[in-house]
């Protein structure tokens, strides 16, 4: 991956509907050539897929809440199962296994706390779990999807 593929990840992280020919002008190619390339990038990996960003706000999903699990057990099986019972709920936009004190992490959003604890009582219910806590974001500070380009 040189410079000019960095340019072009940039510039689609911040706008994949970008023409190519606009993303062409700004990082000096010709039309043909800066295609070729985005379809490497698109076939090599780099680029995973183009979605569209939706405002979470404007879809009234106002509350942020952090979950942290401790495994009820630490076999195979259990785990296999949580990772499932977790990422089959359209609330969890994140998940992640952890070093530390807790093994899991999901980023659960919501419409109000009373969203939220449907979405516990679901959560708890039938899978064993060691510990459960929650925390809940009172102000997003910086948000982005942008991946840094500047370290590869």
């Amino acid at each position: 991956m040189d410079a000019t593929d960095k340019k072009i990840l940039a510039l689609l992280q911040g706008d994949s509907e970008m023409a190519v020919q606009e993303i062409a002008e700004q990082v000096g190619l010709t039309t043909t050539p800066c295609w070729r390339r985005i379809q490497r990038l698109q076939q090599q990996g780099p680029i995973s897929r183009k979605v569209a960003l939706l405002d979470a706000e404007a879809l009234g999903l106002k509350l942020t809440v952090f979950v942290q699990v401790k495994a009820a057990r630490h076999d195979d099986q259990w785990l296999n199962e949580f990772a499932r019972h977790c990422s089959a709920f359209e609330e969890v936009v994140e998940f992640y296994r952890m070093s530390g004190e807790y093994d899991y992490m999901l980023k659960v959003m919501v419409a109000d706390m009373q969203s939220f604890d449907h979405f516990y009582k679901r959560l708890i219910k039938n899978m064993p779990m060691g510990d459960v806590t929650s925390s809940f974001a009172m102000e997003q500070i910086k948000y982005t999807t942008a991946l840094p380009l500047s370290g590869i």
